[in-house]
């Protein structure tokens, strides 16, 4: 677009774009005023030749010489009124040469009658001339070629009727071609430098425009950008869930409205079960796919409110919302078997996919979720040394404890084992007791 408006600075001696097709764009741009200008042209110079019939009538009476100016000027009202009309009803008109420069070709040799019909009056017939030739180029939105025929039409016309009609003086002839010469002059430049003016400002409003679509174009891009980077601040590159940061900031609001509103909050820690074996016989590129697989089966199974993120490495991190204890062990217990079903084409079946989950909610007085991911992270480290592939609930926090929370009494820790052993039962919820607190490491 910048090459195009500095192409168009570039006018012709017409005072027009050098470019046609900028001439063009500038010629729509600017259609409707020049109809309306021609428009009121038109009714103007109606208005006038009706009122110089008044004129006629007083100096030439009710003769033949006033019967033949009166139909001349009123066969021009009618042409300038049809042509109004059709301007009025099609704007393009205004900007075709045939239908603008009849009427003024019209206009223009009734004018060159009156000077043959009607008594010597010298300061008329100049004044008439002068203010036609002074509308050619101001008043009727022609182009400049077309403008100086009509003008040079006047003028020969001018000249033919002094010479044939022998109406008015040799002396008044010349000055009267003189001041029409010093007339075109001054409506030549003023036209010439109101056309430059007008498409000097369209060809700024065309820069200004480009500049303006750049600068939205730039915004734009500037928004995306930041809206990706908030994504990937927010995002976990691998799996598409929250981030750690992220997940505890959503987290942190779910749990003051817990709060205010007096509401459940339950939180699931969840780990793929022998990760790290996974990865040093598959490869750490398969791992990923695991990873994401397991990821896009936590958000199947939960509920719209709930929260995901990963925590780190294999494992990661839930907050259900308006979710009791029951609640949250059915939607692990969803998750758990959901993903003990996957079956992966890379992996083989001695490879199976499971998880472990330790599942705890916000107790009564809690402000932070620390306490309460401590003891989902603790059941969670139960299930791994119970066998892995099961949901472990954390027991509740002794009320009258001025011991650290993350010593809980582990022999109340309840805990889902899978169905893969039929000698040690079906899925049920089993009481065993911990001697030494939660096992240390996990895989």
């Amino acid at each position: 677009m910048r090459e195009l408006v500095e192409k168009a600075e570039l006018l012709n001696w017409q005072a027009e774009f050098k470019d046609p097709a900028m001439e063009s764009l500038f010629r729509r741009t600017i259609l409707a005023y020049h109809a309306c200008q021609l428009r009121l042209a038109l009714f103007l110079i109606a208005g006038l030749f009706l009122a110089f019939a008044l004129a006629d009538y007083s100096l030439l009476g009710a003769g033949g010489a006033f019967a033949t100016l009166l139909a001349i000027r009123l066969v021009t009202v009618a042409a300038c009124l049809a042509v109004a009309l059709a301007v009025w009803r099609r704007q393009a008109l205004a900007h075709m040469a045939l239908p603008v420069n009849l009427v003024c070709l019209l206009c223009l040799s009734a004018m060159l009658l009156t000077l043959l019909l009607r008594p010597l009056h010298e300061g008329i017939h100049v004044a008439s001339l002068v203010v036609a030739s002074m509308a050619l180029y101001l008043f009727l939105p022609n182009r400049l070629p077309w403008m100086l025929t009509g003008n040079a039409y006047l003028i020969a016309g001018f000249l033919t009727v002094s010479l044939v009609g022998s109406r008015l003086p040799p002396m008044l002839v010349m000055t009267s071609l003189l001041l029409m010469m010093f007339v075109n002059l001054l409506g030549l430049m003023t036209i010439t430098r109101i056309k430059r003016l007008q498409r000097e400002q369209f060809s700024l409003l065309l820069e200004e425009r480009s500049a303006n679509c750049r600068l939205k174009e730039e915004i734009q891009e500037r928004e995306d950008l930041a809206a990706r980077l908030r994504h990937m601040a927010c995002t976990d590159g691998l799996t598409g869930i929250a981030n750690r940061r992220h997940f505890f900031e959503l987290a942190e609001q779910e749990l003051r409205r817990a709060r205010r509103d007096g509401t459940p909050l339950a939180l699931c820690m969840v780990d793929v079960d022998l990760f790290k074996q996974l990865n040093d016989r598959y490869g750490h590129g398969v791992g990923d796919v695991v990873l994401a697989t397991v990821a896009g089966c936590c958000q199947s199974v939960l509920r719209e409110s709930d929260v995901l993120g990963r925590y780190g490495g294999e494992e990661f991190v839930i907050a259900l919302p308006l979710a009791d204890l029951d609640t949250a062990t059915a939607i692990a217990e969803r998750l758990r078997e959901r993903v003990s079903v996957l079956k992966l084409p890379m992996l083989d079946d001695e490879t199976p996919l499971s998880v472990t989950v330790g599942v705890s909610r916000i107790e009564t007085g809690e402000s932070r979720l620390e306490p309460a991911l401590l003891r989902a992270d603790q059941a969670l480290y139960d299930g791994k040394a119970r066998g892995r592939n099961c949901v472990v609930v954390a027991p509740r926090p002794l009320p009258d404890a001025h011991s650290p929370v993350g010593s809980p009494d582990w022999a109340s820790c309840l805990m889902t084992m899978p169905d893969a052993d039929a000698a040690t039962g079906a899925a049920g919820i089993l009481a065993v007791p911990l001697a030494g607190g939660p096992p240390q490491g996990r895989s």
